[in-house]
């Protein structure tokens, strides 16, 4: 749990690095790849000894809270003699440098070198043990950075297609608003609720929108979240037999994230849901914002039904979604926080 909250923290801290860095999207190629790659350049004896092993056992350790292994990226790794324009213009790109000559062992996060949108690390070291060393104590950051650049793309696909049936439902029953992809449909309805989905003869991905009063700080805890989550779709969400609905998987332990959501107080939770009285299940991940200036709690919970595929990268899509929220005043709850913050 510690080594998760670390990366989690981490992967906030570097929203501000990718969206302030200059955009030369007119300059650069469109990046290549397949969601969750990583291209590591790196010579092939080092990549099948101690570093080899060092980095994959960071950035291909299990990704939390799927109901099957899969590695948090795909890795691929590419000896420097062969890093050609086919492997330059690749979503992600970690690049290995150990050579007697560097003075200082570093770790550097770039953006949109050879394409766009692109995230690149360079990891400069004098030997592999200098390298290990920088290596584990920066692990945390590079894994954020790049989950952070992989949601980023996401989002701005999703942008461009916006799926523009489900806008004024949206903000007619929660009163928020959000980037949902074309394919999306309000599937059910109800005061301070929506659940819109996306159906295909092998996956369904399911966003559930709702809203419930601000009472007290214990509503963003683990129990209170969970708790709340569980009436909500008991009520609106029904499984596909007489009497079943969906429900949290409680033998499997959640994960909780309390941050800041564009300044609100906020909560992620993941992990695993059901259906009550069937054999559907599938993983989820929640994201709950204090809306101050409504005195209310806005929760954005994103699920993946997928029973044949890897569920790791769908996931990543309806997070997404989730993260795309946007509350109906935000300068109003800017105003409260920084008053609250004074106050303190």
């Amino acid at each position: 749990m510690k080594r998760i909250s670390l990366i989690f923290f981490a992967f906030l801290s570097f929203s501000m690095i990718l969206s302030s860095c200059g955009d030369n999207t007119k300059l650069r190629k469109k990046v290549t790849g397949k969601a969750g790659e990583v291209v590591v350049v790196i010579p092939k004896e080092t990549w099948n000894g101690n570093v080899g092993e060092s980095i994959r056992k960071t950035l291909a350790q299990p990704q939390i809270s799927l109901p099957q292994e899969e590695p948090i990226f795909d890795l691929i790794s590419v000896p420097p003699s062969a890093f050609k324009e086919i492997f330059k213009t690749s979503r992600n790109i970690v690049n290995v440098r150990i050579s007697p000559t560097i003075d200082t062992a570093k770790v550097e996060f770039k953006k949109d070198i050879w394409a766009w949108p692109q995230a690149v690390i360079n990891i400069s070291a004098k030997s592999g043990e200098d390298f290990e060393q920088v290596f584990k104590s920066n692990g945390d950051r590079i894994v954020a950075y790049l989950l952070k650049a992989e949601r980023e793309r996401t989002m701005g696909n999703y942008a461009k297609y916006n799926e523009k049936t489900v806008i004024a439902p949206l903000k007619k029953d929660v009163n928020v608003a959000m980037t949902i992809p074309v394919g999306f449909k309000v599937a059910n309805e109800g005061p301070d609720f929506i659940w819109m989905r996306y159906d295909t003869p092998e996956i369904m991905q399911g966003i559930a929108v709702y809203a419930f009063p601000y009472t007290s700080d214990s509503t963003f805890t683990e129990a209170y979240l969970l708790a709340k989550r569980d009436s909500v779709l008991k009520k609106y969400i029904e499984g596909p037999t007489n009497g079943s609905y969906m429900t949290t998987e409680h033998r499997v332990p959640a994960t909780v994230n309390v941050f800041h959501f564009k300044k609100n107080y906020a909560a992620e939770l993941r992990g695993l849901w059901r259906v009550e009285n069937d054999f559907m299940g599938g993983p989820f991940v929640s994201l709950a914002v204090l809306d101050a200036s409504n005195n209310r709690v806005v929760v954005a919970d994103g699920f993946v039904y997928a029973p044949r595929y890897d569920k790791r990268n769908y996931l990543r899509q309806v997070e997404a979604m989730i993260y795309s929220l946007v509350l109906p005043d935000q300068a109003k709850n800017d105003k409260i926080n920084s008053q609250i913050n004074m106050g303190n």
